[in-house]
């Protein structure tokens, strides 16, 4: 997310308006002749069955990974699916690097638990930033230098760190090892389980086949709420056109540059940066700015952002991976022609995920929605999030935005949790996804342990355990549990 274009809207609201690119779906190649058969019958057969667990996690982003080491950590046998090979998700398969706001607009780090103790393992080398004395700071000397460092937004210092996608993927693979769970790579969650109208498990698909694996408690971190879409659970989809979103894009790094250099003349010579802007606008019809990673030498480009591609549709998802990599070849090119920094650039790596915002949207037992900006703790909070400018108070997140409806069985954090699409803008990002993997976790091994749907977990109970591992709550409160 690039914050530096936030735009006042109608009813004090904000919206990213970065760079879109809103462009026609068109039709590659030859037309396709006519379908002789609509549909195949698929025969029934059985489905052998790869696990049981206690808690099973489909999908090792962000949410998934928390979640799935929180559950571990208390005990729940856990096992994660992940397409991929590595885990991190779109912050680090993405290369969504950038790790947006941690701090509130007064300094004080609000998203923490695993998040924090995340960032910590990280060498020193992996992760570039503001030292914590500055996080608040309004100088403006400072703000001005993390500002051009996706640091600092609207004059104030925030702790939003760039860092190296592969330590990242290490830390979080020795995390979960550590935890005990159970990591089963290339294997991508394809169906939910459901028995008497709750989901205990999920089908996988992988090289071997269709496999199974059974749990009381699934936690759906696939990020498009492919399961409890499948199960039936109710979701949303609108969006808000001024806003980036919903837009789809991949990202990419460039190496061999002098980004110190390229900042000094983005700063000492705006009119020259904003003609070199316009012209490759001009050319390409967007043009992405260059923005730090964890090394000078590296140049992250978050990619400029397509509208009008669905995440669910793979005909709109290659046509935007097409898109995406002939705009890659086309920066690499008018960069290295015209921006200093960039003479002896050249493509060091395209995201291998693509980088979808926004798909469905859970329809939950409670949401996080525009109106609740207003400083006020949920009752059932799980989680605080910094929001997105200083005129509004840190944000309750609500358990009941985890919780579907009326689906039993499963829990949905990470950017598909339920919300407005305003507030969209802010809970997709990779920070909030870890707040909300680390209390989904920590709820599904409860369920487990006693035996109840997830929505039967008090919020007090899993407030208590967040505490003791390091999360940030809106207030102290004693908490009671029951006698073992």
């Amino acid at each position: 997310m690039t914050e530096s274009d936030l735009d006042p809207s109608a009813n004090g609201r904000l919206f990213f308006r970065s760079g879109i690119l809103r462009a026609e779906r068109r039709q590659r190649g030859a037309p396709r002749p006519a379908l002789r058969e609509a549909a195949l019958a698929e025969p029934a057969h059985e489905i052998p069955v790869h696990a049981e667990c206690d808690v099973l996690v489909v999908g090792g982003g962000p949410a998934g990974v928390a979640a799935a080491c929180a559950a571990a950590r208390m005990g729940a046998r856990t096992v994660l699916l992940e397409r991929h090979n590595h885990l991190g998700g779109l912050s680090t398969g993405g290369l969504v690097i950038w790790i947006d706001r941690m701090t509130d607009w007064n300094g004080h780090q609000v998203i923490r638990g695993f998040a924090e103790e995340f960032l910590d393992r990280l060498p020193a080398d992996a992760v570039a930033g503001p030292p914590r004395s500055a996080w608040g700071s309004r100088d403006p000397g400072l703000a001005a230098h993390w500002g051009q460092r996706t640091a600092a937004f609207h004059g104030v210092v925030t702790w939003s760190p760039t860092c190296d996608p592969e330590a990242m993927k290490s830390a979080a693979q020795e995390m979960l090892l550590e935890a005990g769970v159970e990591i089963l790579f290339h294997a991508w969650g394809a169906a939910p389980v459901v028995r008497d109208g709750a989901v205990r498990g999920a089908v996988f698909e992988s090289k071997g086949g269709r496999r199974a694996v059974l749990a009381p408690v699934v936690v759906d971190a696939t990020g498009d709420g492919d399961l409890f879409h499948r199960a039936g659970a109710a979701s949303a989809d609108d969006i808000d056109e001024r806003d980036i979103h919903h837009c789809i894009n991949t990202a990419w790094l460039f190496g061999g540059v002098d980004m110190p250099a390229y900042l000094a003349w983005r700063a000492g010579k705006p009119d020259e940066f904003s003609e070199f802007m316009r012209i490759g606008r001009e050319r390409m019809g967007l043009l992405d700015r260059a923005f730090v990673s964890w090394r000078d030498d590296v140049a992250l480009f978050m990619g400029p952002r397509l509208a009008g591609f669905s995440g669910l549709d793979a005909e709109d998802q290659t046509e935007v991976e097409i898109r995406s990599r002939r705009l890659m070849a086309g920066h690499l090119e008018h960069y290295r022609a015209h921006a200093p920094g960039f003479a002896g650039a050249w493509p060091m790596l395209m995201a291998p995920q693509l980088g979808v915002r926004h798909s469905r949207r859970l329809r939950g037992a409670g949401r996080v929605a525009r109106e609740q900006w207003d400083g006020r703790s949920a009752p059932d909070e799980i989680g605080v999030s910094p929001s997105l400018s200083p005129k509004f108070a840190n944000v309750s997140v609500p358990y009941g935005a985890l919780v579907p409806e009326r689906l039993d069985g499963l829990l949905a954090p990470g950017r598909h949790l339920s919300c407005d699409a305003t507030s969209h803008s802010f809970m997709r990002e990779i920070p909030q996804c870890w707040l909300t993997g680390h209390a989904a976790g920590v709820a599904a091994a409860l369920a487990a342990a006693k035996g109840v749907e997830p929505r039967a977990v008090p919020a007090a109970e899993i407030r208590h355990v967040l505490r003791h591992q390091g999360a940030h709550l809106s207030a102290a409160e004693p908490v009671a549990l029951p006698a073992a």
